[in-house]
């Protein structure tokens, strides 16, 4: 079963990658790191907190789905598989035993037939 999706992301963006800080914020936030995200200076490029708030979620959000699917198909094949092995080779055991015991009350059948009398 093949899966029209693509694999995971070869790399994840950093923030920094995803949002165009200008270049006086950048040396100034490699430096100390902050406990909340800065005030993104938004106004002049015309969008407000919450849409970039929305658009790295969003963008977090496909690659995640992405990978996460990846990582459950490959934790699952293998299991999924041992289940089938199992489920294969305890049906061909019920079969076979439902055969055998079949075959035993055919052949007991015609010898009844075949006694004299």
């Amino acid at each position: 079963m093949t899966s029209d999706r693509p694999g995971p992301p070869q790399s994840v963006p950093t923030l920094t990658e995803v949002i165009d800080w200008p270049v006086a914020q950048r040396s100034s936030h490699a430096a100390v790191p902050e406990a909340t995200p800065p005030k993104i200076a938004a106004a002049s490029e015309g969008l407000d907190e919450d849409e970039i708030v929305r658009r790295i979620l969003r963008s977090l959000h496909e690659q995640l789905d992405g990978v996460l699917e990846y990582r459950i198909r490959e934790a699952l094949t293998p299991i999924l598989s041992r289940a089938a092995d199992a489920l294969v080779r305890d049906a061909r055991h019920e079969l076979s035993r439902s055969l055998g015991d079949l075959v035993t009350r055919a052949v007991a059948e015609e010898l009844r037939r075949q006694r004299p009398g």
